[in-house]
Formats: structure tokens, C-alpha cells, sequence
């Protein structure tokens, strides 16, 4: 493990050969512990609906200009068994959170359709934000298998900051623990390049990635929303973020080899070769969106995102075409599960 002294280090770093050479480095170390396979995960943004209200999100419930909706049961399933006919792995349920009863009993039905639908052959990740244990449960017995719950920072005193006094750090550091504990393969990551955030700070979530015994991260870097209450400081660096998401994707690679480490849209936002240089520097998944178009431009995090008005069979083309141009292949049908979850698994048996 790199010290954070060395990590911040090469956050500050402007010398082209050596962010290159960490970068090739960073490759050779996937290449070795995960193979030269990217796997997809097609992304269901199935509602914008949410309770809560983080200063950086554009579907924050505080923000009354945008059209809420939520996909009905069919346009789920028909989203996934168009993700399973194309041979993607897995599907990510995203939307926005919400922890009443009916979204509950919502989500198990759709998991056990989706099962049922594929005779269990999709994968199933879910990324619907804190939920009680007793619901992770539920929703694990359906058939989903992974999670993704972002930390978003992992300093406490800068995430109170990015949130109202309501959201609880303490809290979501429990649901991590509860997902592990369930069996889920667990992911999280953080924003890159957040105002007011320090390089202290990311070598800190590295830190943190390796010591909760992540499975897989999903960061990306920070893109404003004019509809939020962080934009409004005005700081906004769209080429650093984008460079030091490159960056936390190498270093992440470099100091947890086997994770599985996403190349995700907030990068191809900010660059035209984002996923391309994403999987470069280390990472092994990406995400096409297959919302359904007449829903996808209402489910915007953040603004500018790549691919709003693409059909999903172009959005998949492309992939394939950036995977081909770094000399991959694509992991067709196939869960690409995180190779660190089952090595655990495997030193634990052996303890």
C-alpha cells in the first residue's frame, strides 16, 4: 500500500511521463489480477424520485424544476431483457432514494421478475441509497447480488458540508456494514475534484476503500448541476477533475489490485475519450445507459451527461468500438464478478 504521503504526491503531479508511467503501471496490474476483459453492466435509472436533498445533486428533492418520474414495472423488464439479449452481464437499478413500503415491495417484485425473466442468467446490481437492513435482506433473497452505496467523501467533516444536518455519515458507514454482512459484493466510491476537497482527503478514501474491504468502486469526477446549491460557489475545473479522476482510478488499481473499478459517464462527459482513458489507467467496467429515452433526460446528476439523446444500441456500439481500440475484449454474458470478493472469501476458508 502506497503511503498517502506518495498518493498525494502524485495528485499534485504535472510531469506527463510520470503520470504515463503510473498509468501504464496501473494497467500492467489490472491486466494481471483481472484480465484484459471489460464487463457491462447496463444502467436502469428507473426513477428520479428521492428524499434527499445533497447539495450536489441535480435530482435533489429540493430542486422543483425537474419532471419526476418513475418507470413502470413493464419498462423496467423490458429495459432488461433488452440488456440480457445483448449479452450484458448484469443491469444496475439506480434511482433516486426513497425507503417507504411500496418502493420496497417495488423493487423485490422487479428483482424476482428480472430472475425469473432470464431463467437467473442477468446479474443484478443495485444502487437505491440507504435502505434498513431487514430491506437489503429482502431485496438480496430476491436475487440481486451486488450494491453500490457511493460514500461520496469518506472525511466526515466534509461530507457534513456537502449535506443537511438531516444526512448521516454514521449511517451510511452502516449500511456498508450491513451489505457485507448480508453477502453482498460491496461497492462505493466517491466525487472527484469537489470544491473544497483536498488531496489529503482522497488519499484518505483510498485508504478507507482498503480497509472496509471494498469489492468494487464506482467514482467518477464531479460535474456541476446549475441547480444546486454547490454551484453557486463557482469552482468548477472541468480538465483537473478529469485528470484526477484518471488519477484515483490508477491508484486505486496500484493499491488494491483485484477490486473491480469502473470507467463511469462522468468521465466521458468531461472528455470524448473518457472511457477509453479510463480503462487505460485501470478500470474493468462500464455502464451503457438503457433507460428507456423518454426518461433518460429527467434522471441528470449532474449536467452535460454523455449520451442523453443516444439510442442504447448506439450507446453500446460505441463501448464496444473503445474497448476494441485499447485491444480488449468485452466479457459477453458474463457476471464479471469482483475477483477480490471470492480471493477474500477463499483466504478466509483457509484461516
Amino acid at each position: 500500500m502506497m503511503t498517502k504521503k506518495d498518493i498525494i504526491a502524485f495528485l499534485n503531479c504535472r510531469d506527463k511521463k510520470e503520470i504515463d508511467s503510473f498509468f501504464n503501471q496501473a494497467y500492467k496490474i489490472k491486466l494481471d489480477n483481472v484480465g484484459n476483459k471489460v464487463y457491462l453492466r447496463g444502467i436502469i435509472e428507473l426513477s428520479n424520485i428521492c428524499t434527499k436533498d445533497c447539495f450536489y445533486c441535480g435530482i435533489r428533492k429540493s430542486n422543483n424544476k425537474v419532471n419526476r418520474f418513475c418507470m413502470s414495472e413493464k419498462d423496467i423488464i423490458e429495459s432488461a431483457l433488452f440488456s440480457h439479449n445483448n449479452r450484458h452481464g448484469s443491469v444496475v437499478l439506480q434511482s433516486g432514494e426513497r425507503c417507504d413500503i411500496e418502493f420496497i415491495d417495488f423493487i423485490e417484485k422487479i428483482i424476482k421478475t428480472i430472475k425469473k425473466e432470464t431463467n437467473g442468467k442477468l446479474g443484478i446490481t443495485l444502487s437505491l441509497g440507504e435502505q434498513a437492513k431487514d430491506t437489503y435482506k429482502r431485496w438480496f433473497d430476491a436475487g440481486a447480488h451486488r450494491y453500490l452505496l457511493r460514500i461520496e467523501t469518506s472525511d466526515e467533516s466534509f461530507y457534513k458540508r456537502l449535506h443537511p444536518e438531516d444526512h448521516d455519515y454514521k449511517n451510511r458507514l452502516n449500511c456498508l456494514k450491513w451489505l457485507k454482512e448480508i453477502g453482498y459484493q460491496t461497492g462505493t466510491g466517491v466525487m472527484i475534484g469537489l470544491p473544497g476537497q483536498s488531496y489529503e482527503s482522497l488519499a484518505a478514501d483510498i485508504y478507507f476503500f482498503k480497509d472496509n474491504d471494498i469489492d468494487m468502486i464506482g467514482m467518477g469526477p464531479y460535474v456541476l448541476h446549475e441547480n444546486t446549491p454547490l454551484a453557486s460557489r463557482n469552482i468548477f475545473n472541468p480538465d483537473r477533475n478529469f485528470e484526477l479522476g484518471l488519477k484515483m482510478i490508477a491508484l486505486t488499481r496500484v493499491n488494491i489490485k483485484d477490486i473491480n473499478i469502473a470507467a463511469t459517464t462522468a468521465l466521458q462527459t468531461l472528455n470524448p475519450d473518457g472511457y477509453r482513458l479510463g480503462l487505460k489507467a485501470g478500470a474493468n467496467i462500464v455502464m451503457p445507459n438503457i433507460t428507456p429515452l423518454k426518461y433518460r433526460k429527467d434522471y441528470q446528476l449532474y449536467e452535460g451527461k454523455a449520451f442523453l439523446n443516444e439510442s442504447s444500441e448506439g450507446y453500446i456500439d460505441f463501448l464496444a468500438n473503445q474497448v476494441k481500440l485499447i485491444g480488449e475484449e468485452i466479457g459477453y454474458s458474463e457476471w464479471g464478478d469482483s475477483p477480490h470478493f471470492y480471493n477474500k472469501k477463499t483466504n478466509n476458508n483457509l484461516v
